[in-house]
């Protein structure tokens, strides 16, 4: 038995923090990505890192989405930083692989054995994460396969894959399933609810699900940024939404003058699940006074919202997205199992192995 697996730690991960001191494993500039399971740890064998979508993007202009460069990219980045910590979004992603070794202080504890295969919870920005290998790339799918090491701390969320569906696709539903669970608590029968960059991941399980609360006296709009979208088409040909907006959300004015055309109240409920920064106002816009903007989008500014909704003196509720809402992986898979056309659609965009 070695060191690690008999050193006492803390069950949030600080003691795996570098720097600075007294930081968070999230908000550390720098993790001990040491392969090796202290006695509330968990060691896993990593083979896919769903990068989310705002930190993909943002990786993947900066290559010139060029599939090495990008891998090399976030190799670089990991050995920088002992995690998948992009420093100019702020965000990470999530992980599958299988279960190594388990600590001695959590054996017996939680229902998990080695050999397990599962899929993280947890952001990536705060996951110890060795990478030795980076063996492809999915630029559309903002999905790269590795060979590495993660560690899970006591309190990390995980779940075991689901086996009615295709991995990749259980991967890229599991790293938005806060977004439709949200959705869910948020919306009440009658609402009118608008979600900004629709025809995404979040987005279309926000819209089913809104759709799904909002009932028939309810209405469900999606702004998009273009309508021959496989995803645009979609939300269109299964109802998903009662009316579809083609816009630039950056374009705050225009955006919401057209969210206005079509609900002159506006919005009792605003979903933002862009990931591009700078649609702050247009989502603050599109809601009545007294309403709720939801903004899940990773590239959301905290000062821009808050600023943004003091000068145009709106008073809404803001509600920064929380990647961890109570059964949310349940609720996100089951949204697509009661739906089987949003799950062909899911299939058929990232149901796809590395070239």
């Amino acid at each position: 038995m070695n060191a690690a697996s008999t050193a006492r730690s803390h069950p949030l991960g600080v003691h795996r923090v570098l720097e600075p001191a007294g930081a968070m494993p999230q908000d550390a500039w720098k993790l001990d990505n040491t392969p090796a399971a202290h006695e509330n740890e968990i060691l896993c064998d990593v083979e896919v890192l769903n990068i989310d979508s705002a930190s993909f993007k943002q990786i993947a202009q900066a290559c010139d989405f060029d599939a090495r460069r990008i891998g090399d990219h976030v190799s670089a980045n990991v050995r920088a930083r002992g995690k998948q910590h992009n420093p100019v979004t702020g965000s990470g992603g999530m992980f599958v692989g299988r279960v190594l070794q388990i600590g001695e202080a959590l054996r017996g504890v939680i229902d998990l054995r080695a050999g397990d295969r599962i899929a993280s919870l947890v952001s990536l920005t705060l996951t110890p994460l060795q990478i030795d290998a980076v063996t492809g790339v999915d630029v559309a799918a903002a999905r790269i396969w590795i060979r590495g090491k993660a560690i899970l701390f006591q309190s990390g969320l995980w779940t075991r894959l689901p086996e009615d569906f295709a991995e990749e696709v259980a991967l890229c539903v599991l790293d938005v399933a806060g977004a439709p669970a949200q959705v869910r608590r948020l919306c009440s029968e009658g609402q009118t609810v608008l979600v900004i960059g629709a025809d995404g991941k979040s987005g279309l399980l926000a819209c089913a699900q809104a759709k799904a609360c909002v009932g028939e006296s309810g209405r469900v709009i999606g702004i998009v940024p273009r309508a021959d979208t496989p995803g645009a088409r979609l939300l269109e040909r299964e109802a998903f939404v009662d009316d579809l907006i083609v816009a630039d959300a950056r374009d705050a004015v225009a955006s919401s003058q057209r969210v206005e055309s079509a609900a002159p109240q506006l919005a009792d409920l605003v979903i933002n699940c862009v990931n591009v920064p700078g649609t702050e106002l247009c989502s603050i816009l599109c809601a009545r006074n007294g309403g709720t903007v939801y903004f899940f989008s990773m590239s959301t500014s905290f000062t821009a919202a808050a600023l943004g909704a003091e000068g145009i003196g709106r008073d809404v509720t803001m509600i920064i997205g929380n990647g961890y809402t109570k059964d949310h992986a349940q609720i996100a898979l089951q949204t697509l199992r009661d739906r089987p056309e949003l799950h062909a659609h899911f299939n058929q965009i990232y149901a796809r192995k590395p070239e």
